[in-house]
């Protein structure tokens, strides 16, 4: 039975490094989580792939540049209780656990979460909650980690039923990568737990078009069916999707598994992330090139991250329109 590849050793045996970077991949495992699902390896096609630069590690990592910092969101500035984050008004972050069923080599996240998991305490996530409940400015709760579908059915339903039974809860949100690199996940159970009264949105974390199998499509399909709202956030990528041709067969797939691409993310400046990075100027560009190429169903809003956590700012094109 194929089984989430964890250790440098094992992506050795499985042709995806040479035995020769042993010892600088041993280096990077031991301060960053490393996974790779049965479905992921079964989307690599090479060690350079799109698919395979995103999750597997890199001596790289181990070097942090002077801008990289190890909080780049100032997730803790915000966090008035363990496991919520309240940087905006009228919505706030839930983080009920810190693992995820792969480990992105870009996350910005990365020095915290891990197969640990950061699971938050029966106490501590009943003073999460209990802030939401007192918190009634908060009209959106956002689950995200960590993945929040890495949790059981029962813990999550739990979850989402404290929430959507709070009055000033209007929609809940979830952020995820599980569907496309954990579809199996995606249970009756779990369908089950995805059923909301209020609006569930499932924002898809998704890079490139060859990332979606056969299994992901069963798991997108089955969620879509069960009412739920998929929207989609990418991270623009060098050397994943950084052209305008890996860009639009994104955004088209996205929009063939009835995913709305929400948000391109620019790189947030975590350490050791710096060989994925473009720079804003060229991330406007392939946007632009694109604006009549793909339908406006396909179209995202880019993004980055405004230093010190004054959160997500839209950042372009800018586009010159005749005087009339």
């Amino acid at each position: 039975m194929a089984r989430t590849l964890r250790r440098p050793e094992e992506l050795i045996a499985a042709g995806l490094a040479e035995p020769a970077a042993l010892p600088a991949l041993r280096q990077v495992a031991e301060r960053y989580a490393i996974a790779l699902t049965p479905t992921v390896r079964a989307r690599i096609t090479a060690p350079d792939d799109p698919v395979a630069r995103q999750y597997l590690p890199d001596p790289a990592e181990l070097l942090t540049l002077p801008h990289e910092r190890e909080d780049p969101t100032a997730d803790r500035a915000f966090s008035p209780i363990k496991g919520v984050v309240h940087r905006y008004p009228d919505r706030a972050l839930l983080l009920p656990l810190l693992a995820c069923p792969v480990y992105c080599r870009f996350c910005f996240r990365r020095e915290r979460v891990g197969p640990g998991g950061g699971l938050l305490s029966e106490a501590e996530l009943a003073a999460a909650l209990d802030w939401f409940a007192a918190t009634p400015a908060v009209r959106e709760a956002i689950l995200t980690g960590g993945d929040p579908l890495m949790l059981s059915p029962r813990r999550l339903t739990q979850i989402l039923d404290r929430l959507e039974g709070m009055a000033h809860i209007a929609r809940l949100r979830i952020h995820s990568r599980v569907p496309v690199a954990d579809p199996t996940r995606i249970t009756e159970p779990m369908l089950a737990a995805l059923t909301r009264r209020k609006p569930l949105y499932l924002c898809v974390h998704v890079n490139h078009a060859q990332e979606f199998g056969p299994e992901a499509a069963a798991a997108l399909a089955a969620l879509h069916r069960a009412g739920v709202v998929l929207l989609g956030q990418s991270v623009l990528l060098a050397g994943v999707n950084d052209s305008e041709e890996a860009l639009q067969d994104l955004f088209e797939a996205m929009l063939a598994h009835r995913i709305k691409p929400y948000y391109l993310h620019a790189l947030d400046p975590a350490p050791g992330t710096a060989r994925f990075a473009v720079p804003d100027r060229r991330a406007r560009a392939l946007l632009a090139g694109l604006r009549g190429r793909i339908s406006g169903l396909a179209w995202p809003t880019l993004v980055r991250e405004a230093p010190g956590g004054a959160g997500k700012k839209p950042i372009g094109p800018v586009w010159e329109l005749p005087s009339p």
